[in-house]
């Protein structure tokens, strides 16, 4: 027995069957972004201004992420556009274009994750704090390149015009450590929201690729049988990555830019 409206367009509706569940999934997925959005603006709104974080992200590849992630959906809606057009052949190179672009974002922010897992705060026994990203760990001393401050708000605002980014390689005895931690989720409340929102994302990325993937292969079985449920598939995987898309814009300027 046939499933009725999979190609049809609903009386009630207007829309194909799966049209009607991705927007009803989309409307969880905005109430999901939304709660985490609001609790970043009331922890950005209860903290002390000098000891909220600014330029701790590295705004250029930020800025390449975004640009990726748009192009993205631009050939993303290309592939859409040539099913439409029975060119299944230039789907295929438009979705192939499409997951390297997720791939190459999903690269990104490993990298930029590695770049906080890697960087440390210590803290000295005179008081000092040396800052810097981790070179040698060994078990009578740490070496990173780093710097020393003898405030800790100095770490907070790396855009203000008196702080300093010079670096050197600084060789620490583990006698004289204190404490050390470096700059994951744990370490400041703006990085337990920076990871979760962005770990969140890079799962929805991760999870819009699979699909994309199945389409692109295994999925396209579905081609030679029914080219226009196929087409219609495609379209609901294009309608949430551009979801995905859009939660990213939203992101970018919150978390590097403000």
């Amino acid at each position: 027995m046939d499933i009725p409206y999979t190609v049809a367009i609903r009386p009630d509706t207007g829309l194909y069957n799966a049209k009607v569940g991705i927007w009803l999934f989309l409307a969880s997925e905005v109430m999901l972004f939304g709660a985490l959005f609001s609790a970043y603006i009331l922890l950005r709104v209860g903290a002390q201004d000098d000891f909220w974080p600014h330029g701790w992200l590295n705004i250029p590849l930020g800025t390449l992420n975004t640009l990726v992630l748009i192009t993205s959906s631009i050939t993303t809606v290309l592939a859409w556009a040539s099913c439409k057009m029975n060119q299944f052949g230039r789907f295929k190179v438009f979705h192939a274009c499409t997951l390297i672009l997720a791939a190459t974002f999903v690269g990104i922010k490993s990298y930029e994750y590695h770049d906080k897992f890697t960087h440390y705060e210590i803290t000295l026994n005179d008081g000092r704090i040396a800052d810097g990203h981790l070179l040698e760990s060994k078990p009578d001393r740490v070496v990173i390149r780093g710097r020393f401050v003898a405030d800790r708000k100095d770490l907070f605002d790396l855009r203000a015009p008196t702080a300093s980014h010079k670096h050197e390689e600084i060789t620490l005895p583990r006698a004289d450590i204190k404490r050390m931690e470096s700059y994951g989720p744990w370490h400041h409340t703006y990085l337990a929201i920076y990871f979760t929102l962005t770990g969140l994302h890079a799962l929805h990325v991760i999870g819009g690729a699979i699909v994309i993937g199945f389409l692109w292969g295994p999925g396209s079985r579905l081609w030679r049988r029914d080219p226009e449920r196929f087409t219609n598939r495609v379209e609901i995987s294009g309608l949430f990555w551009h979801f995905v898309d859009m939660v990213w814009i939203f992101l970018f300027p919150v978390l590097y830019l403000i």
